[in-house]
């Protein structure tokens, strides 16, 4: 069956349910750097008359905006003088699912296309992703992934939090709940829903689980092609905090929201197959170090030796840099190990199932982003045949002589700029384009004074 062929009978279906009166309302929507789903509600009748048949149009700015939606300069797709005008979401139609949580609601992700030349935009993170995807065919790979989640569940709604000024933030729990079924028990009414509902939604949940703060939980979403499992994770944070919101609850998947509440993370598990995606490539019988494979060193040493240059579509925010400390469950050091969490980079598995868990992006990430750096990172180690350092055993915390994740946004926002190999990877264009998003971050925030500043300097300074 054609790609094509594929869009058009995932279209079809949409097509009857509406018909059927099972769907009157299709969300079309893309994902914009910041991770977010932006996009239009069609109603169901304009979408019979088809009035999204060649996508949605929608304003260059989606894609070169702050967190509040600011128009900051240095971008230059868009900016005033281009004037601001129009690009096209085109609907992915296999990306189509039916939402349980919304009322007869469907949901469609895009690609963002210039209408002028057919052409994709190449700063669009799944884009960034695809073109990775699309990279690793023609060495002969196909790359699969799964993602887990940690996220916090809060008191109160995002409405009463505003209002709060995001002070005094509280968690439903009280005490540490990792693996503890007493404790998830006490939210289990929402967290059944999520994994039921998105798995309805074809964003099939394994497992659920507490995490290492009150709180605190995971999800394990299934493995599948790296691109599915980003359009899976984009998704589900959306879902998740729509879900909350409407049950009352607020739900975080910052990195860190305070000094003293363990960081969310948001772990990347690679794996490299055959084209027909049958063969795994990462493990083989034999003498090497628990049965990698070349491919699977040369696929790490890429991933450890480009970590601090590619950390900005790893870790995109300020706060993204909190969660990295020492003796916190996130990583710290670039050093990797066999089932060592304590390591950036913890080998997994046996035999087919053998992979690589990249610890170091947060719940914060964008997943498009991050994969898309992982896989170009991975691609870039093979093709340049790159060993990754000795296995390092013990306490990954201590270890030295290696390469440690940049301390703050500016730093790794000077090493993209001055990274060649992010070049050969993405391109001037896009380096240039995040390399941006990042500084324009650090700026707002070096500009705002915090209670921290006021706590410390208004007596004693």
């Amino acid at each position: 069956m054609s790609d094509e062929h594929g869009h058009n009978e995932h279209l079809e279906q949409l097509r009857d349910m509406v018909r059927d009166g099972q769907i009157d309302t299709i969300i079309v929507a893309l994902t914009d750097m910041q991770g977010r789903l932006m996009g239009k509600r069609v109603q169901a009748e304009a979408f019979l008359r088809g009035v999204v048949d060649h996508g949605i149009h929608f304003c260059t700015y989606l894609l070169g905006t702050d967190m509040e939606m600011n128009t900051p300069d240095g971008f230059k797709l868009m900016n005033w003088e281009t004037g601001y005008g129009d690009w096209v979401a085109r609907q992915v139609w296999e990306t189509t699912r039916v939402l349980p949580w919304l009322e007869s609601t469907a949901i469609v992700l895009c690609d963002a296309i210039d209408d002028e030349t057919g052409e994709e935009i190449p700063v669009s993170p799944r884009t960034m992703l695809k073109r990775q995807v699309a990279r690793g065919a023609s060495m002969g790979f196909r790359v699969k992934a799964g993602t887990e989640f940690e996220f916090y569940v809060l008191s109160d709604s995002f409405e009463d939090l505003s209002q709060k000024g995001f002070n005094d933030v509280e968690r439903v729990g009280y005490y540490n709940e990792d693996y503890h079924i007493l404790q998830a028990t006490k939210l289990e009414p929402l967290y059944r829903q999520m994994r039921n509902q998105m798995t309805q939604a074809r964003i099939p949940i394994e497992f659920s689980k507490g995490e290492a703060a009150p709180s605190q939980h995971e999800i394990n979403i299934r493995y599948d092609d790296v691109l599915e499992s980003a359009d899976r994770s984009v998704l589900f944070k959306n879902g998740a905090k729509e879900i909350a919101w409407q049950n009352g609850y607020g739900l975080t998947f910052m990195a860190k929201p305070y000094s003293d509440w363990t960081g969310s993370s948001g772990h990347l598990h690679m794996s490299l197959w055959d084209a027909s995606g049958e063969q795994a490539l990462f493990h083989q019988d034999g003498p090497q170090a628990y049965g990698m494979t070349d491919t699977m060193r040369w696929f790490l040493g890429g991933m450890m030796a480009l970590q601090r240059e590619l950390a900005v579509f790893i870790a995109p925010n300020v706060n993204s840099y909190k969660r990295y400390a020492i003796a916190s469950w996130a990583p710290v050091n670039v050093v990797w190990g066999r089932d060592n969490r304590t390591t950036g980079f913890r080998i997994v598995g046996r035999g087919s199932g053998l992979h690589i868990e990249n610890r170091f992006p947060g719940g914060d990430m964008n997943a498009y982003l991050a994969y898309a750096a992982t896989v170009g990172a991975g691609l870039y180690g093979i093709e340049h045949k790159i060993e990754p350092p000795a296995e390092f055993k013990g306490n990954g915390y201590a270890a030295t002589g290696c390469d440690r994740m940049p301390r703050a946004l500016y730093e790794a926002a000077d090493l993209l700029e001055k990274s060649q190999a992010a070049v050969e990877i993405f391109g001037q264009d896009v380096v240039d384009h995040y390399v941006n998003a990042a500084r324009v971050e650090q700026a707002t925030y070096d500009a705002a004074v915090h209670a921290w500043d006021r706590e410390r300097y208004l007596e004693r300074g």
